[in-house]
């Protein structure tokens, strides 16, 4: 792949996966996040230009486009791969927690978009925007998390529409549970309740779940991969969701699905 491309979020999970099949691909790399030390080691490995910062600060980002520009001349992809948390209903959301669930889940996409979009007019690129399905739905309380990845869909939308005319395309992929440092958090909670591993965890909020299973990071790389592709060439402003079918079940059948014992 003769594209450079920047990650937001490169230090783990799904920006990781990305960086590794992009470099084992040939592409360039801009690995962009806030801790100096993973980056580095991913550096190491792929030959990416390191940038550290919080994507979600636009002060940062006029330094970061001179230093891209500075070495590869231009922009061919961004993966807005860079999120957080945002846990609690709204009752027991304060003010403070309500910002950061914002800042890293929705201003963290919207300053990267911003700033890379001159460099990816000139050269027709794309943008990958990480959402989930909580893009799509509500789960228990995650108000924060919720509202910011909802907002991702509009932000998806909004830049297709302004920036197709230009030649730049835009889509926003809709995990499910996959298999993360962040995730693997979650699942404490449903451990220490049950006193189960962190595999039966996974297997016990994946139960329902066509495919029961969480998602590999590597295997949403994969459909990142092909969205900033050529192959991918006709599609823009599109929420490609990838979540083994669980945004597809009709909760109110399940209590029939169960009745014979039915997988």
């Amino acid at each position: 792949m003769n594209k450079t491309v920047l990650i937001t979020g490169a230090g783990s999970g799904i920006g990781e996966a990305c960086a590794r099949r992009l470099a084992g691909e040939g592409a360039q790399l801009v690995l962009v996040g806030r801790r100096a030390a993973p980056l580095e080691r991913l550096a190491a490995e792929t030959g990416g230009l390191v940038l550290v910062g919080d994507a979600a600060d636009g002060a940062t980002w006029a330094g970061f486009v001179e230093r891209i520009r500075a070495r590869f001349g231009g922009l061919d992809a961004l993966l807005a791969c860079a999120g957080g948390h945002g846990l609690g209903r709204a009752t027991d959301t304060t003010d403070e927690a309500w910002r950061a669930a914002l800042h890293g889940n929705l201003d963290s996409a919207f300053h990267s978009a911003r700033a890379c979009l001159p460099l990816l007019v000139e050269r027709r690129g794309s943008i990958v925007l990480l959402g989930s399905i909580a893009s799509l739905a509500a789960g228990p309380e995650v108000c924060g998390y919720t509202t910011a990845k909802h907002a991702l869909l509009g932000l998806n939308r909004s830049l297709a529409r302004d920036y197709g005319p230009l030649g730049v395309r835009v889509n926003c992929v809709c995990p499910g549970w996959v298999r993360t440092p962040m995730a693997d958090e979650e699942m404490r909670a449903l451990m220490a309740h049950h006193g189960e591993s962190l595999d039966a965890a996974y297997a016990r909020v994946t139960a329902e779940v066509p495919l029961r299973r969480p998602a590999t990071p590597e295997e949403i790389a994969a459909v990142c991969r092909f969205l900033i592709s050529d192959e991918a060439a006709i599609v823009t402003g599109a929420t490609l969701v990838a979540d083994g079918g669980s945004s597809i079940v009709d909760v109110p059948t399940l209590a029939y699905a169960r009745l014979g014992g039915a997988a």
